[in-house]
């Protein structure tokens, strides 16, 4: 099952007249076997009516029904693919933002923000220039507002960084999006606040809805069909208007945050509950609670000191909650029917969410699950808490890790001891953090490395099968029954996967794909009628 699905759409698959329904008829496609359930040896014909898969033979017959008759020509069909931890709107944001990633140094940031204010037209000095991706933690000094106003001037510059804990801004940004003054860059709850409101500066909704049919356009032509979405703000609200406005292409499971729980709870939403005229596309997703910081940030709340943390206000990270305010939030949340999706990236932290776990009685996920003490894996297995995990985060955190955890970098992202341990893995990107790609994530968990090294803590690596059923929201080989969202891929992700991990994670991070279904709605792919 599903750590976090919220079960079959109440639309189309209940009960309506299944013959007045459009149907879809993939004929010569082969099925790859998926969490360790079975699937038929040659081709099949695959019909799709109602949202599901209500035929699957060697040759089912063409029906004058069928609307929609395509050729798969021996290529491969796997469930549509998931990504369970995006910020969709920020993700919307940086393909129209300035490329801060890869930055070794402030005075290397603020060279670029120069060259870019440089092109812009006179009279477009009050704009706002947003950048994304500069990660700090490995300068050898940290930002200060005063060089950034150096280069800027009166233009508002608003940086956000790589994995979105921190924000650099000039004084024309702060005083512009009311953030309070500081020396240096905000971080953690003083910038959350401030992140969202560059998400509500003027601009047309028009642009802000063209952007994200883009990133959604993107996601499916990529084979996924579905997201969690963990954006601050009010998306129970946003996403029904969204949805309205065109954006239609995804299932999306819609998260809150504990500044937005009073407003959810007095709609009467419970996670799985369908927002909107969507016909279950959008639904009513967790509640997200950020517990403490990030590696980069050395903010992750840890049970020992940082390396060099002794000269830190925080040496062993930050916890944002006390665990009993915590459990508080648990408790509401899991009266009212709702989820919970802990971020916790420090071992420190993940303890104290798996407490709150235990003793509320709350269901859900740990988001990140970065570092971990062997018996809170068992401890997380034995309650039944999934792991939303983003293995990409490996790839940016290795050469972090060396110098912030060099005395625990052999316990982190355990993906093969969550596996093992009996621990529901659900994949992510954490986009824009990483880039919202599930190959790319499927990738890194099976070579672990993104470079000539070898891969890092390679026991940990998990096996192609793994990573594709941990990308697939629970949903197993296609079959009977099956929810009709459905990829179709140009090879077979499994060939081959008995090979080295870094031929196996080449072929994953370069997997073509040839068409997507969402309930048996093509999204992407230009397919042909056969009949």
């Amino acid at each position: 099952m599903p750590v976090e699905s919220a079960g079959p759409s109440t639309g189309a698959d209940s009960g309506a007249d299944l013959d007045r329904c459009p149907q879809v008829l993939l004929r010569n496609v082969r099925v790859v076997p998926v969490g360790g359930v079975p699937a038929p040896q040659g081709s099949v014909d695959v019909r799709m009516r109602a949202g599901r898969v209500v035929d699957l033979a060697p040759t089912v017959t063409p029906d004058p029904r069928d609307s929609d008759v395509h050729d798969g020509e021996g290529r491969w069909i796997i469930p549509g693919l998931w990504d369970h931890h995006v910020h969709l709107a920020q993700w919307a944001d940086t393909l129209s933002r300035l490329d801060l990633s890869g930055t070794t140094s402030p005075d290397e940031v603020t060279d670029r923000i120069r060259r870019h204010l440089d092109t812009l037209p006179v009279n477009d000095a009050d704009s706002v220039v947003v950048g994304f991706g500069h990660r700090s933690a490995t300068w050898a000094r940290q930002p200060t507002v005063a060089e950034l106003d150096a280069v800027s001037g009166r233009h508002p510059v608003a940086l956000v960084s790589g994995d979105g804990h921190n924000g650099w801004l000039n004084s024309a940004a702060l005083a512009l999006l009311g953030a309070p003054a500081t020396e240096g860059a905000l971080v953690e709850n003083d910038w959350y606040p401030v992140w969202t409101r560059i998400g509500s500066l003027p601009g047309s909704q028009e642009a802000r809805d063209a952007a994200y049919r883009l990133a959604v356009s993107r996601a499916a032509a990529l084979g996924i069909v579905g997201v969690g979405d963990m954006e601050f703000g009010d998306g129970f609200l946003d996403w029904p208007r969204r949805f309205a406005a065109g954006v239609q292409d995804l299932r999306v499971r819609v998260a809150t945050y504990p500044t937005g729980l009073d407003a959810v709870l007095a709609a009467g939403l419970r996670s799985g509950d369908v927002l909107g005229d969507s016909g279950g596309l959008v639904r009513m997703g967790p509640l997200k609670i950020i517990s403490d910081g990030s590696l980069n940030t050395r903010t992750a709340y840890c049970h020992e000191e940082y390396a060099g943390g002794s000269g830190l206000a925080e040496p062993r990270g930050r916890a944002n909650y006390s665990g009993a305010d915590l459990a508080e939030l648990a408790r509401r949340a899991t009266q009212a029917g709702l989820r919970m999706a802990v971020h916790a990236i420090g071992d420190a932290a993940i303890t104290q969410a798996l407490d709150v776990f235990e003793s509320t009685g709350a269901r859900g996920t740990i988001e990140h699950a970065q570092l971990m003490q062997p018996s809170d894996v068992v401890r997380m297995a034995r309650l039944g808490v999934g792991a939303s995990v983003q293995p990409a985060h490996l790839l940016d955190d290795r050469d972090v890790t060396a110098l912030c955890w060099p005395d625990r970098a052999d316990r982190c992202f355990p993906l093969r001891e969550m596996v093992e341990a009996g621990v529901a893995l659900l994949l992510g990107s954490d986009a824009p953090v990483s880039p919202l790609d599930p190959w790319l994530a499927m990738a890194a968990a099976v070579h672990r490395s993104a470079d000539e090294r070898d891969p890092w803590n390679a026991g940990q690596s998990l096996t192609a099968a793994q990573a594709l059923a941990g990308s697939t929201d629970g949903c197993t080989t296609v079959t009977l029954g099956s929810r009709a969202d459905l990829v179709v891929l140009e090879a077979d992700p499994l060939d081959g996967a008995a090979g080295d991990s870094a031929a196996v994670g080449q072929r994953l991070r370069t997997m073509p794909v040839a068409a997507t279904y969402l309930g048996g709605r093509r999204t992407f792919g230009s397919g042909h009628d056969d009949r």
